[in-house]
């Protein structure tokens, strides 16, 4: 058994899909073949969901675009609309039409879920139909009848019991065959779409890999591998011929794009192997990650994240920040769910550096502002070396302002400002 996962950036339009088939012809199952949605349609269905609940008129119109794109895919694909295909995603945009013709009822995350992962299951069912064409047969799975968990809406967590039984029943009912489905996808006991954190399709690959215990999982990228920095900030990469689980973690937990940051454990706890390789050169070996035991010697890695958000808190009578404080302030991120991925303090002040999504940020200013003086700063970068070394830090601090460094053994922050 091996998984497959192919992001939307791999399968963008119908000359990528055309690409699928050679790659695919070589496989003959059994393989789980996970999807994520393609191009930019989960931003575009962020904007559904956000002028469907706030009621601005504009998400009908938003979501005709999104399915012109689809459209025009599929007719590109299957010339003629005899193929099944079509009345396929005409049954997806119209369940999801038929949801938004009534007002909005719960709450935003809920009403996010609904809409949102509509995206995979559009495209899940483009690629089965588009195998099925070329000769390629294989089952179309709906992942949501598997993964069941918890109502946490846009960030769910996998009861894995009960959804390793479940994917165990419904993928290895034909173990040699070619089964595809969704990434990124769950649903609550009483059926409610649950998406498991933005970009969660290799996660989901990670998931039923463990649960298959399959015997390696390839995610398909637009990028040789993976690089020591983004090739869009930094155009002289290098890419990693391989790498440690741990290393691994430590690099998607700091913010690398390359793997999303829970995928990492459940092939740890399995030792199956992941490969990160380009869809345009399916030969070439990509990015190995696995165990290692042995001591490597790597370059710097560097790792950007942008739009932050510098926020220092400090108590009104200039008294010690103390444990309750500590307590009081770090219990608003969590309400909102906003990750910290920076903590400095002094005696009688913190400061923390968050993503800078707008709408949580307002509401966790406005709690703390309750009780403490708060300061701010946004539009700042947030820099991180692995295996740094005095000319990977010179390269990233020309012309910029730190707001913060820390450096421990093995790695350095920076929070700049331009």
């Amino acid at each position: 058994m091996k998984v497959y996962k192919f992001g939307g950036g791999v399968l963008k339009d119908a000359s990528n899909m055309r690409q699928l088939i050679p790659l695919m012809k070589k496989e003959n199952g059994p393989l789980v073949v996970v999807v994520s949605a393609f191009g930019k349609t989960t931003n575009a269905l962020e904007k559904v969901a956000e002028n469907y609940y706030e009621k601005t008129g504009r998400a009908a119109m938003i979501l005709s675009d999104i399915r012109k794109l689809h459209d025009e895919m599929a007719q590109e694909l299957f010339p003629g609309r005899e193929d099944e295909a079509f009345s396929q995603l005409s049954g997806v945009f119209g369940s999801l039409e038929t949801f938004m013709a009534l007002a909005p009822r719960g709450s935003f995350n809920r009403i996010y879920d609904r809409i949102v992962s509509c995206g995979e299951m559009l495209s899940s069912l483009l690629v089965s139909a588009w195998l099925n064409r070329n000769g390629i047969l294989n089952r179309w799975i709906d992942i949501r009848e598997c993964l069941l968990t918890d109502d946490c809406y846009r960030d769910g967590k996998i009861q894995w019991a009960v959804s390793e039984e479940r994917v165990k029943n419904v993928f290895l009912r034909e173990n040699d065959g070619i089964s595809v489905t969704q990434g990124f996808l769950g649903a609550t006991a009483d059926g409610h779409p649950v998406t498991l954190g933005r970009e969660g399709s290799d996660y989901t690959a990670a998931v039923l890999a463990a649960m298959l215990d399959a015997e390696k999982v390839v995610i398909w990228k637009d990028v040789p591998g993976v690089m020591n920095a983004d090739p869009q900030w930094m155009d002289t990469g290098e890419k990693l011929e391989e790498i440690s689980y741990l290393e691994a973690v430590e690099l998607s937990y700091y913010g690398a794009k390359i793997i999303h940051p829970k995928t990492i454990k459940p092939l740890e706890n399995k030792k199956i192997p992941l490969y990160v390789k380009p869809f345009a050169n399916p030969e070439a070996p990509g990015t190995l990650i696995h165990q290692i035991q042995r001591k490597m010697d790597l370059v710097p890695v560097y790792i950007r994240k942008e739009n932050q958000v510098l926020i220092t808190v400090l108590p009104r009578d200039y008294s010690f920040v103390v444990e309750e404080s500590l307590g009081k302030i770090f219990s608003l991120f969590n309400r909102y769910r906003l990750r910290v991925n920076l903590v400095q303090n002094s005696a009688i002040s913190i400061s923390l550096c968050v993503d800078g999504r707008k709408d949580k940020v307002e509401k966790i200013l406005a709690g703390l502002q309750k009780e403490f003086n708060v300061k701010y700063n946004t539009g700042l970068e947030l820099i991180t070396i692995r295996h740094y070394t005095p000319e990977a830090i010179a390269r990233v601090l020309d012309g910029k302002t730190v707001m913060i460094e820390q450096r421990t053994r093995g790695t350095v922050y920076f929070l700049l400002k331009a």
